[in-house]
C-alpha cells in the first residue's frame, strides 16, 4: 500500500470515528428543556435553546439562524400541548429535517408525560387563548420536571443508543439531587399555603398547584388579551372584597399592568424567573425553583 493510500484510510477511519463519538445536537424549544437535556447529557449533547426567558413562547419568529439549528438537529425537545402551535410546525417545515416529523422519535414533546391541569371541556376561541390539551406552562411544577427527565433520558437512550448508560447514570444523580432539593423548597415554602395571589396570564397554575397557593384574578381579562384599564379597575374593585397578597408576572411580561394593579391594591407586585434565565439567580433547573420560592416567601411576608 502506497503512502498516499495509507494516509487516505487514515483520514477516513479518523471521520468515521469522529462522527461515532459526536455529541447530538439537540434543540430544545425553551429554556427549562435546554437545562434538563444539559443535565441528562452533559458532554453527549450539543443543546441549544430556541427561545429565552425573555420571550413570550407562544409568539417566536423563525429566524434563519434558528431554522439552520433545527436542519441540523438530532432532538427537539419541545413542551407540546400548542404552547408552540403559532411557530412550531413552519419552523419545522421550514428546516427540511425529515428526522422531526410529528410521532418520530426525534421529536420530544414534554406535555405528553404530566397530568395536565385546566383542561377544557369545551373550545371556545372567544374565551381567548384556550389550549385543548390542558394549561401548557408545565414547568413550573417541579414533579412534573422529575417525570419528564425520566421521560427523556429513555428517549436519548432510544437515539443513542451506545451512550445509553451514561443517560440512565445522569438520570438516577439528577433524580436523586431533585427529590432533596424538592424536600428543601416544599418545606421552605409551606408559609406560602392558601396565600392568594393574581397572575398576569394563566402561567402559574401549575406552580400554584404545587405550593399550594391561590389565584383569585389574572391581569389580562382572557388568556392572551392585553390587560385593560377597564379591566383592571373591575379587579382592582373586586380585590376589596376578596384580597390578594401579590400580583405576579413571568420575566418576559411586561411590568407596567402589575404596576398599575400594586400601586392601587397596596400589594406587591413580583417578577418570577418563570424558567431558567429569568433572573440571574435561575441559571439552571435548581436555580430556577430556589429562586422563585425565596421571592414568593419575600414578597408574601
Amino acid at each position: 500500500m502506497t503512502t498516499f493510500f495509507k494516509r487516505l484510510l487514515l483520514a477516513a477511519l479518523a471521520c468515521i470515528g469522529l462522527q461515532a463519538h459526536a455529541a447530538l445536537n439537540v434543540v430544545a424549544c425553551e429554556p427549562e428543556w435546554a437545562s434538563l437535556a444539559k443535565e441528562l447529557g452533559g458532554d453527549k449533547l450539543n443543546v441549544s435553546s430556541a427561545t429565552t426567558a425573555l420571550q413570550d413562547p407562544h409568539h417566536i419568529e423563525a429566524r434563519p439562524s434558528l431554522i439552520a439549528r433545527v436542519r441540523g438537529a438530532d432532538l427537539l425537545v419541545c413542551t407540546g400541548m400548542e404552547l408552540e402551535v403559532g411557530w412550531l410546525p413552519v419552523l419545522i417545515q421550514q428546516s427540511g429535517n425529515a428526522r422531526l416529523a410529528v410521532g418520530s422519535p426525534s421529536l420530544f414533546e414534554a406535555g405528553r408525560f404530566i397530568t395536565p391541569l385546566e383542561v377544557p371541556t369545551r373550545l371556545d376561541r372567544s374565551e381567548g387563548d384556550v389550549h385543548a390539551a390542558g394549561n401548557p406552562h408545565i414547568q413550573q411544577d417541579p414533579r412534573n420536571i422529575a417525570k419528564i427527565a425520566s421521560a427523556l433520558s429513555a428517549r436519548l437512550a432510544q437515539i443513542d443508543a451506545a451512550n445509553a448508560k451514561t443517560y440512565q447514570d445522569r438520570l438516577q444523580a439528577f433524580s436523586a439531587r431533585s427529590s432533596a432539593a424538592m424536600q428543601k423548597w416544599e418545606q421552605q415554602a409551606r408559609p406560602l399555603k392558601g396565600v392568594a395571589f393574581v397572575a398576569h396570564h394563566k402561567n402559574m397554575n401549575y406552580l400554584a398547584d404545587w405550593l399550594g397557593m391561590r389565584e383569585v384574578g389574572t391581569l389580562e381579562p382572557k388568556p392572551g388579551v392585553e390587560p385593560s384599564v377597564g379591566h383592571l379597575t373591575e379587579l382592582n374593585n373586586r380585590l376589596a372584597q376578596q384580597p390578594a397578597k401579590l400580583v405576579v408576572r413571568a420575566a418576559y411580561e411586561d411590568p407596567r399592568a402589575s404596576q398599575w394593579l400594586s400601586d392601587r391594591a397596596h400589594i406587591p407586585a413580583v417578577m418570577l424567573p418563570f424558567t431558567v434565565g429569568g433572573n440571574a439567580s435561575a441559571g439552571d433547573l435548581f436555580g430556577l425553583f430556589d429562586s422563585s420560592v425565596a421571592i414568593l416567601l419575600d414578597a408574601a411576608k
